[in-house]
């Protein structure tokens, strides 16, 4: 709803608006000064798309005014403005940019910060969109005057006290950009003043691509970095490169700068950055690799550049084979994109190779922030798998906790005799140590890959064998553990037996009942059919879908252990026995149980009560 009154136009928030700016302001930052890092960066955005349109609109309004940023203090009355000669906005842009949230989920994301009483790490305010909002942490009220680079435009000035409402009306505005002004809170007078400014731009915004000025001096380097030679670039200067590029405020994991000369001709500076975001998984917020021409800003996130699973990676690249007088879209599906990003995956994963070989304390911490991402591309890149393969990780049944194995490494500890590499999936190391389907494995000393990331269950399978050894889930019932022990135990009488009243028994519930070879202290275990999906995979579709349908696992018994020889004792004495019959169900009710995958507890609670009951009579 909007109201005019005299040429005014007043705009009510939203509610949750009111919600977001009010927390914004008074609940979650802990560091003011980044307001400037936010609107300067706004500003360097707007400036980015007019010097791109220079290039295309002859239209276009001051096409030859200087592209820079001017910043004005007065000290005496604490007032504060910063203007810049970019691409401006119209009505419609001042509304949904400035006066709506922009992104969905951010405000229940704040809200549980503030829920949980913690402070909104500053590395996230541009990062879920409200970066604008921030100015309200130094001031009660801001004025937005712009005009948008067209000819036919029209000045606009917009006011806001975050509060209720924001209003809109025309203005007389004759050059092209955006001034943002207002006064500074009590509590913010420290940015009245030309040292506190200075310190903060060059803390942030050193590398903006355009000039900062406060007052008449220049404030800010303005160096394309990624244009020198590798060897002229020293590490100080390129992490606080990283730091503004990224809005980080920690130094980069590492970084690699490429020139190419050959079928395609560009430059790049490329980061790992040094932790992984909270929403890592999530494709739609993440930022990657800006894109230039002949140091010509296109685009500030351009996916194109990067499959999904190397998008961790922050950085430039600048290319002169990128055309520049079409449109961005039919310039980022050019024939030059597809080979810079092939030479792009080549350099990173050679960079993380270099890594993994030379600096396994780098590489650890690297896998640990991005290993669930770098896994996607086993399904994705199937160019790049045998390098991925080599760069996986895991902890392992034989490996201290925490310390990671490569594929390579586990090989080469294997038995002689040892044909096969095994891996179980599950939530965590503990309760994969305590897995029946390792009891086995544990007692002959066979090592196992523990893969307890949710990723794991969808990718590793897929890479089906290592160094010509099939990779097996010791969860699944193909495993040759026959081989391995040498043993092969044939069944008397009453074994076969007594199977077959367990396979009566359970009839549906399973898809067949053995004798056990893996299990050494367990009575019973549950594992899947050759091609059936193993027990963490099908608990993940289950979470997906409530109505998924767990395939028909296969029990195997073990037949030397107490329960089960009791078991036989009790056939033995009367093969149709009610105890009998309900110490099966119950047996397979608890391996349900340690599966996580058992729907009826109120059942299997009273039948075990009625057994205690039985044994204790």
């Amino acid at each position: 709803m909007s109201q005019e009154n005299k040429g005014i136009e007043k705009f009510e928030y939203k509610a949750q608006m009111k919600q977001l700016l009010n927390i914004i302001a008074h609940s979650l930052y802990t560091h003011p000064e980044v307001f400037l890092r936010e609107l300067i960066s706004n500003a360097s955005d707007a400036l980015n798309k007019v010097r791109f349109q220079k290039l295309t609109d002859t239209n276009l309004l001051d096409k030859d005014k200087e592209l820079a940023i001017k910043i004005s203090i007065d000290s005496e009355k604490d007032l504060f403005s910063i203007e810049d000669s970019g691409i401006g906005m119209n009505k419609s842009e001042l509304i949904n940019n400035i006066g709506t949230v922009a992104r969905s989920g951010t405000m229940e994301f704040l809200e549980k910060l503030k829920n949980d009483k913690k402070s909104l790490d500053d590395n996230l305010i541009g990062q879920f969109g409200v970066g604008f909002y921030s100015v309200f942490m130094v001031t009660d009220e801001v004025v937005i005057e712009t005009r948008q680079g067209s000819l036919d435009s029209k000045g606009l000035r917009f006011k806001s006290s975050g509060q209720g409402s924001f209003s809109i009306e025309e203005i007389d505005k004759k050059d092209r950009g955006t001034k943002i002004s207002f006064k500074l809170k009590e509590s913010a007078k420290e940015f009245s003043h030309s040292e506190k400014i200075t310190e903060i731009i060059k803390k942030y915004s050193n590398f903006v691509d355009f000039p900062i000025f406060l007052g008449e001096g220049k404030i800010n380097t303005v160096n394309a970095l990624w244009q020198k030679n590798s060897a002229d670039l020293n590490t100080p200067e390129v992490n606080e490169f990283y730091k503004f590029l990224s809005n980080d405020f920690n130094d980069p994991l590492g970084f690699k700068h490429i020139n190419i000369e050959g079928d395609v001709n560009f430059k790049a500076l490329i980061f790992i950055p040094p932790t992984a975001p909270l929403d890592l998984l999530r494709v739609e917020n993440e930022k990657s690799l800006q894109l230039y021409s002949n140091k010509i800003f296109i685009q500030a996130d351009c996916k194109e550049l990067l499959p999904d699973y190397l998008r961790f990676v922050k950085g430039v690249v600048d290319s002169e084979d990128l055309p520049l007088n079409i449109s961005r879209e039919v310039t980022q599906s050019s024939a030059a994109m597809g080979k810079i990003k092939k030479v792009l995956v080549r350099e990173i994963l050679s960079l993380l190779s270099q890594w993994a070989l030379s600096d396994k304390d780098k590489y650890e911490t690297f896998y640990n922030n991005f290993g669930p991402l770098l896994k996607i591309g086993l399904n994705s890149d199937f160019a790049s798998r045998d390098k991925l393969v080599e760069l996986l990780r895991f902890q392992t049944s034989l490996n201290p906790k925490m310390s990671l194995s490569s594929l390579k490494d586990y090989v080469s500890r294997m038995r002689q005799d040892q044909k096969e590499i095994y891996y179980i999936c599950g939530e965590d190391r503990s309760s994969l140590e305590k897995n029946p389907n390792l009891e086995y494995f544990t007692k002959n000393g066979i090592e196992v890959l523990f893969l307890t990331d949710p990723v794991d269950a969808f990718t590793f399978p897929a890479v089906g064998e290592y160094d010509k050894k099939a990779i097996k889930s010791i969860d699944k019932s193909d495993i040759d553990l026959k081989a391995a022990s040498g043993e092969d135990k044939s069944l008397d009488s009453l074994s076969k037996s007594l199977l077959g009243v367990f396979k009566e028994v359970l009839k549906e519930k399973v898809g067949d009942v053995f004798a056990s070879k893996r299990l050494t202290d367990s009575a019973v275990t549950l594992v899947a059919a050759k091609d059936a999906p193993d027990a963490q995979m099908e608990k993940i579709m289950k979470t997906m879908n409530k109505d998924y349908a767990l395939s028909k696992k296969i029990m195997e018994i073990n037949l030397d252990h107490p329960l089960i020889t009791n078991l036989s004792k009790i056939y033995l004495s009367d093969s149709s026995s009610p105890l009998l019959h309900n110490c099966i169900l119950q047996v397979y009710e608890g391996a349900l149980l340690i599966d996580g995958n058992l729907n009826t507890p109120s059942e299997f609670i009273k039948r075990m009560n009625d057994i205690m009951e039985e044994a204790t009579k």
